[in-house]
């Protein structure tokens, strides 16, 4: 579920501009790493390039590197994280009384509309996807972090007493990755963009009527 560089494209996502400055300085040296290591991955492949050879480029140390990203995967799988506070923040803050669901679509269809990474709709995150299929070790990390995601969701969706967390977690993370993996094939065989992006929005309402009409994750008085 992720998309490229961390570079915040759509807004202050995370409030960002709030934090403290140690905090931000931190986050912007996260970022930094990661785009220069996209940009060597972009270049050369990911396998061609080194852990050691990000650090050289962003003039840190390879411990440095580490110490944001536990793995070489992570530097360019950098958003699943985001992701993961993503859907878990969306349920924990939603409106008094609003199901999970419907605070859920409603994060759905804001990512798309912003073009966030995090939705694969647009052809400027084309590049992205053809270093991960060229990559056996990015589809596997992928692969985890869809997990990674889940897991949050679950415990996000048992924190507010949502009946079955772990069966409506998988099924809402399924849902997602089974649109967002059609709208990215879609543009890499190089389809319109805006006919993609309608079709992207109308097949995550779909997808979220029919998880609701389940009535999966309401209580017993909803």
């Amino acid at each position: 579920m992720n998309g490229g560089s961390s570079d915040e494209s759509v807004g202050d996502l995370g409030g960002e501009n709030a934090l403290p400055l140690r905090e931000r300085k931190k986050r912007a040296t996260r970022r930094r790493i990661s785009d220069i290591a996209t940009e060597l991955f972009g270049e050369r492949g990911f396998d061609a390039v080194t852990v050691a050879e990000v650090a050289r480029a962003a003039d840190v140390s390879a411990m440095t590197v580490f110490n944001y990203f536990p793995r070489k995967e992570d530097l360019f799988l950098d958003r699943i994280p985001e992701a993961a506070d993503l859907l878990a923040t969306a349920v924990r803050e939603r409106a008094p009384g609003e199901p999970p669901l419907a605070a859920l679509r409603r994060l759905a269809l804001r990512l798309a509309d912003e073009r966030h990474p995090l939705s694969a709709v647009g052809e400027s995150y084309v590049p992205f996807w053809r270093i991960v299929i060229g990559s056996p070790a990015l589809r596997a990390r992928a692969r985890e972090g869809v997990e990674e995601v889940e897991t949050a969701l679950a415990a996000a969706l048992a924190d507010a007493g949502t009946p079955d967390p772990d069966l409506l977690a998988a099924l809402v993370v399924a849902a997602y990755r089974t649109v967002f993996v059609t709208t990215a094939r879609r543009h890499l065989a190089g389809e319109p963009v805006a006919r993609v992006a309608e079709d992207h929005r109308a097949r995550l309402e779909a997808a979220f009527t029919a998880l609701e009409r389940t009535g999966l994750g309401r209580r017993p008085a909803d």
